[in-house]
């Protein structure tokens, strides 16, 4: 079986590893700690980035979005809508909900990683004012969630579920057709909300 090394709280772990499921692909979650990362998790990515896949064949893929791309081959194009079209708004929502996650990455490190004297607030109001303009465009006119999916709604899943996690009660106010979406997306795939960040 393919294994994925991840973190339960990153948010590129999770759709990743909701894309496997959605897929019909089997993945070993296996948990990494990329702040004292094993000599066998930097051979499989030397960037000591998460998440990282490797096939049976010992193969390596990593990149969230690759990941992703490697997936929907494998399983027949179940992640991705065939119509072009239909394609490049899937892929043009897999990289906002991406870049939220990353603003909101970036927000969380800037405050682990130096001492509160040190802390930029401008930086991390840059950082949110992105975030927030991106949840405002997609709270104006959520995706449809239809009876299938593609990897734009999981990235967009696992985007929220990261500022659930991080910044619960900060991100919510005001967007009530995005936290319905979330809610909506649950009920119909209760065994993807199992994976959402934790």
């Amino acid at each position: 079986m393919p294994k994925v090394y991840c973190s339960p709280a990153s948010p590129y772990s999770v759709k990743v590893r909701m894309a496997g499921v959605y897929a019909g692909i089997p993945l070993e979650a296996v948990t990494v700690e990329t702040s004292n990362p094993t000599g066998e998790f930097l051979r499989a990515n030397p960037l000591g980035k998460i998440p990282v896949l490797v096939t049976d064949d010992g193969d390596t893929v990593f990149d969230s979005r690759v990941i992703v791309q490697f997936l929907n081959r494998q399983s027949g194009n179940k992640l991705f809508p065939r119509n072009p079209a239909k394609r490049t708004d899937a892929e043009r929502l897999e990289a906002l909900a991406d870049g939220i996650c990353d603003c909101a990455l970036a927000h969380v490190y800037e405050r682990r990683s130096r001492p509160e004297e040190l802390v930029h607030q401008p930086w991390l109001d840059k950082q949110w004012a992105k975030i927030a303009r991106a949840l405002d465009v997609l709270n104006e006119s959520p995706p449809k969630l239809g009876r299938k999916i593609h990897a734009g709604h999981l990235a967009l899943r696992a985007a929220l579920g990261y500022l659930e996690l991080r910044f619960a009660g900060k991100w919510e106010k005001g967007r009530g057709k995005l936290r319905r979406w979330a809610a909506r997306f649950d009920e119909k795939f209760p065994e993807l909300k199992v994976l959402l960040p934790n």
